[in-house]
């Protein structure tokens, strides 16, 4: 009976034990790979099935990774594992990764090229330039440029993104369903944007030429590595009626 308690004992701490085994391991070997396989997670994870074979995305609501920000995107996918950025099929996918693999398949897909694409000359909405001081808009370009293709380091490109995505990421900021922007601005920025004002946006920022990421690589690491290395307490969940992050 002993011998039959340690055997059973002996399995389950083998269950319980995380360490990546020889095959997880192969099928994480690189970014390209986990892309590809949907690394330890199974190929029913794989990102190309969404996002393409080279990161370009699907045109219709899943975004574009190719070109983006190494540091960005890794902190999408630990908040999608926290939950911190809920979503019923990218917070399967990044908790089937370990912290390792999810920060070296970002790494994979911000350095693809951005998808070449012609631009229309299509003016931008008054809303983006300016913003409505009266209903406490903040002007979208201060943040992610006068074209999306971000303004700085830390500011996201959202230019050349499908718009039903964009679209889609503006009412989750605005319903409190998406929530993981530093101090609640994103939430603050939407909250008064009219329907109309929110389809002209994502609509323009479609046609807008895809932009390639040029941050500092050693500083775009270090974000990578805070957001990988974050404990769970700091993402917790804001009220979606603060615009403060409280």
């Amino acid at each position: 009976m002993r011998a039959l308690l340690l055997a059973f004992l002996g399995l389950t701490l083998a269950a319980c034990d995380a360490t990546p085994g020889e095959t997880d391991r192969a099928f994480q070997a690189s970014g390209e790979i986990i892309a590809m396989s949907g690394g330890a997670g199974g190929a029913g994870n794989a990102c190309f099935t969404c996002h393409g074979l080279k990161g370009e995305g699907d045109g219709v609501s899943s975004p574009r990774l190719a070109g983006l920000d190494q540091g960005y995107l890794q902190k999408q996918m630990e908040d999608y594992a926290s939950g911190l950025r809920p979503d019923d099929v990218m917070t399967r996918v990044a908790r089937g990764l370990d912290p390792d693999a999810r920060r070296i398949v970002a790494a994979w897909y911000a350095g693809l090229p951005a998808p070449p694409a012609g631009a229309s000359a299509a003016p931008p909405p008054s809303i983006w330039l300016t913003g409505d001081t009266a209903r406490g808009i903040t002007a979208c370009a201060a943040c992610h440029g006068t074209e999306g293709q971000g303004a700085g380091a830390g500011q996201p490109i959202i230019a050349r993104q499908p718009a039903a995505y964009t679209l889609e990421q503006i009412n989750r900021w605005k319903s409190g369903r998406r929530r993981n922007d530093p101090r609640g601005v994103m939430a603050a920025a939407v909250q008064h944007l009219t329907e109309e004002e929110a389809r002209a946006i994502a609509a323009w920022l479609s046609t807008r030429p895809a932009a390639q990421a040029h941050a500092n690589a050693s500083a775009s690491a270090s974000v990578s590595a805070s957001a990988a290395a974050r404990p769970a307490a700091s993402r917790e969940t804001r009220r979606p009626d603060r615009s403060d992050g409280a």
